[in-house]
């Protein structure tokens, strides 16, 4: 599992990025369950993620931050990777970010797909 902390700051809310080899929709529930133990991220208000599957299945969830998930997705449908699952995780900070928390999401996604140890 690789982490990216702290990656972006905008009005109280922070992002952090995740990811790690997904080939099933039960080895993401297992990620997400293995991230989730560090209480840091169990307490985000969203992790969201998204996979796409080495046959071309896409997986993704939102977890309350609607259309989160499928930013993710496109972006991981754009560099073609496979069997790796992106988790973007949030923690509110009190203010309402609109359109700008899907500029932070593909931020962080970028940054975790140019960090280069995938």
């Amino acid at each position: 599992m690789r982490q990216l902390k702290g990656v972006v700051s905008d009005r109280g809310s922070t992002y952090a990025v995740s990811g790690g080899m997904a080939q099933d929709r039960a080895e993401v529930d297992d990620f997400l369950k293995a991230l989730k133990k560090d209480k840091k991220f169990a307490r985000a208000t969203h992790n969201t993620w998204a996979v796409l599957l080495r046959d071309g299945t896409p997986l993704k969830g939102d977890d309350g931050e609607a259309g989160a998930g499928q930013v993710i997705l496109r972006m991981l449908e754009r560099a073609d990777l496979r069997d790796h699952v992106i988790v973007v995780t949030r923690w509110y900070g009190g203010k309402k970010l609109g359109g700008d928390r899907f500029r932070h999401v593909q931020d962080c996604v970028r940054l975790y797909l140019e960090d280069g140890a995938i």
